[in-house]
């Protein structure tokens, strides 16, 4: 019977030993991208190749087109939202995550081209188009030249004329001697820990999958560095082109957030405690308003249905601070399409 117990206690520290190392083994396993998507690679040129996520879904087709300084992952927590009424993809544009960054190849109609011989590749037909911020550029560009690809485009937060001159809004938050908000201290530089920042700043945080993206892991699995160099941004969309929105003949929804006030611009943004500034703050609110406006105009001059909504105290990603009010806005425009093109 002593025996027995005695060998009971051994298999016991075994088990617990072997549980302990198991767990060990777990927390040290490598991250993993969590969100639902095959990932697959589309040639666009000789040596220059890009990165397609596929969430899948029924319904029509869809691809999204992140904005300036993101990959597809930016949408990993938004496109499996969408996976109930449509078919998801998702392209990184050359220069960025695990797209190829050629030292050339990124103006504006190359990177539509781009596009298009992604979805050529995959056979993509009678699509949607949903691009934030600076994929305005490439689904209008994409939508002019190939209309019968399209079944329509949604513009999250992404008509913005890029030809025009902010130079009197830089000045005016120049003189109010604003700094950008920047990360301060965080308990550590870990990916856990800047999304953490971003929450607590802008009540919403980039997927994790979109920060290892971006940014660089270090050995120790800390946050490292921009992977994308400035060399590429300082040719990104160059030279800027007018969006000319009388070409396109498909419906469009353009979203669009609107800030409530100069005091909203502050808080997300920048530093700024005292109020005798606040002038110029105002004016600059008042002419980011103004151009708003007169991008809204410039859109209705397509020549298709427009649908324009406005997001009041949004963020400019619309689709992760308010992505209940996207994604009802997306389902009931996708409902009211066409079956083909």
């Amino acid at each position: 019977m002593f025996a027995n117990r005695i060998h009971t206690k051994l298999l016991n520290s075994v088990a617990l030993g072997l549980l302990f190392a198991l767990a060990c083994t777990r927390n040290s396993a490598p991250w993993h991208d969590p969100s639902p998507h095959r990932v697959q690679f589309v040639t666009v040129e000789d040596g220059t190749s890009l990165e397609v996520l596929d969430w899948g879904g029924s319904g029509p087709n869809v691809v999204l087109l992140a904005g300036s300084g993101n990959t597809a992952h930016i949408y990993d927590d938004f496109a499996p939202k969408l996976t109930g009424f449509c078919h998801v993809y998702g392209i990184t544009r050359r220069g960025f995550g695990a797209s190829s960054h050629p030292a050339s190849g990124y103006s504006e109609q190359r990177l539509a081209d781009d596009v298009v011989r992604v979805i050529d590749s995959l056979k993509i037909a009678s699509l949607v188009f949903i691009g934030h911020s600076m994929a305005g550029g490439e689904i209008t560009t994409v939508a002019a030249q190939h209309p019968n690809r399209l079944l329509g485009l949604v513009y999250l937060d992404a008509a913005r004329d890029p030809t025009r001159d902010y130079s009197q809004i830089s000045k005016a938050l120049e003189s109010a001697h604003l700094h950008p908000v920047t990360p301060s201290g965080p308990k550590d530089n870990s990916f856990a820990a800047y999304r953490e920042w971003q929450l607590q700043r802008n009540g919403f945080a980039f997927p994790e999958s979109e920060l290892r993206n971006t940014y660089a892991s270090n050995p120790d699995g800390t946050m490292g560095e921009y992977r994308t160099p400035d060399a590429i941004f300082d040719v990104l969309g160059q030279p800027p082109q007018k969006r000319n929105y009388s070409s396109i003949h498909v419906p469009i929804l353009a979203i669009v957030s609107l800030p409530k006030s100069a005091a909203q611009i502050i808080s997300r943004n920048y530093q700024f405690n005292e109020a005798d500034r606040r002038a110029p703050v105002e004016d600059a609110f008042t002419k980011v308003v103004a151009y708003i406006r007169v991008d809204e105009k410039s859109v209705q001059n397509a020549g298709a249905p427009v649908r324009i909504v406005e997001l009041p105290g949004s963020d400019h990603y619309v689709y992760l601070a308010s992505p209940d009010d996207v994604l009802r806005e997306v389902r009931a425009f996708l409902a009211g399409l066409p079956t083909h093109s």
